[in-house]
């Protein structure tokens, strides 16, 4: 495996279809939205679905979602100390650069996210701190036009506790609300930075599992906000350089996407929608259609 030596970039266009694709703590969780209206997913979110295809694909994966655990560390720190090496090095009374960057390497080389996204390690009752900068950078999902948020009230056919005033009667808990966008096309671009990749050890093989987790971002990820089927990649665009530096700016080569509304028919579908990539003069791309 040969560590990443080129730069890379990479957009993915992707559409929800009456789902809630991140839901804003904030505000009721709704879904995200900026000041004029288009919606937003937070890189925060992308960065989970990537790390569980990853996950689901057996790849060791440090920062693990709760419910979709593959051991029994229920922390960070535990999963962290699990690794004997790593453990001694970061309890050590007095820490070296030497120390560090031999925790650092053993971190990036055991968890896949850690050498792609990078990783603080700073917990309560460890000595020694270090922070891991990764090489693979994704911007918050953004959709091309402002979406329409539609919000319903629901109601349970049961009480989770009984009322001790009257048992006959429903409690407060039975009223909710549900919130989705009727439909948004969105985009989000990335890039992975060859100098970085080399200190934490990056390969063309981990490049290759991120771009198939692109693809395939929002298998086995439906829940009662995001029904099967209701969110879908349309599209990947991936941009390899010649060299660490890139014949590119970053923002060039995002630019050269174009996702305009063509018609405006009903339903709403990715079809309405023209999506078109401005060759650049000696950078070729890749395109791959989603799952």
């Amino acid at each position: 495996m040969s560590t990443l030596n080129h730069k890379i970039d990479f957009a993915v266009i992707f559409s929800v279809d009456k789902a809630n694709p991140n839901g804003d703590p904030l505000n009721g969780n709704r879904p995200r939205q900026d000041f004029y209206g288009h919606g937003e997913v937070s890189d925060v979110a992308i960065k989970r679905k990537i790390r569980n295809r990853l996950q689901d694909e057996g790849v060791s994966i440090l920062v693990q979602s709760d419910e979709r655990r593959s051991d029994s560390f229920r922390s960070i720190k535990d999963r962290v100390e699990s690794v004997e090496e790593l453990k001694k090095l970061l309890t050590k009374a007095k820490a070296t650069g030497t120390d560090e960057q031999s925790a650092e390497a053993i971190a990036c080389n055991t968890w896949y996210d850690v050498r792609a996204f990078g990783q603080v390690f700073a917990f309560k009752g460890i000595k020694m701190s270090i922070g891991v900068r990764g090489p693979v950078s994704i911007h918050t999902a953004t959709s091309i036009e402002p979406v329409d948020v539609t919000s319903m009230q629901i109601t349970k056919s049961v009480n989770s506790t009984t009322n001790e005033k009257d048992p006959s009667q429903k409690t407060s808990d039975t009223m909710g609300m549900k919130h989705r966008v009727d439909f948004g096309v969105y985009v989000f671009y990335g890039s992975i930075n060859p100098q970085l990749a080399e200190r934490t050890g990056f390969t063309y093989e981990d490049a290759e599992k991120l771009k198939e987790a692109l693809k395939t971002m929002f298998a086995n990820d439906s829940s009662s906000a995001r029904p099967d089927g209701s969110m879908e990649v349309n599209k990947v665009f991936w941009w390899e350089h010649n060299s660490k530096l890139g014949q590119y700016s970053s923002a060039a080569v995002h630019r050269s996407v174009k996702i305009e509304k063509v018609e405006d028919r009903l339903p709403e579908t990715i079809e309405n929608y023209k999506i078109t990539v401005k060759p650049l003069e000696r950078l070729s791309v890749e395109e791959y259609d989603g799952l």
